[in-house]
């Protein structure tokens, strides 16, 4: 504990306007580098969700015309199997999206806890 102590004794005492300049300017670098990553983010996560919906209803749909074509009978299988891959896709993406609006809220800014010295 006299260790602390000894260590707040040594270092000079921060002033407000040295805490204000602080926080103003890791304010505008996360304002900088926020503004010119949402739109790249966000095209990109829009086209990580699209292909991942669309690829296993794709797939589901090929796999049914190939049975269909292969194995006739009385069910068709393209249309069970698209919307199998379809459904697969969407409940992919959304975990996909939850796991990624968790990960975004548990990682703290650089330097959030600084804001108290």
């Amino acid at each position: 504990m006299s260790d602390d102590h000894q260590s707040d004794e040594a270092k000079p005492p921060v002033t407000l306007g040295q805490t204000v300049g602080t926080k103003a300017t890791r304010k505008l670098r996360e304002r900088r580098r926020s503004r010119s990553q949402s739109t790249w983010f966000g095209l990109a996560m829009m086209g990580l969700i699209g292909w991942s919906v669309a690829i296993p209803a794709l797939l589901g749909a090929a796999l049914g015309i190939w049975i269909d074509a292969h194995y006739p009978g009385v069910h068709a299988w393209t249309l069970s199997l698209l919307v199998a891959g379809l459904v697969l896709g969407c409940l992919n993406a959304w975990r996909w999206v939850t796991r990624q609006d968790q990960a975004m809220r548990d990682d703290p800014p650089e330097e959030k806890g600084h804001d108290h010295e």
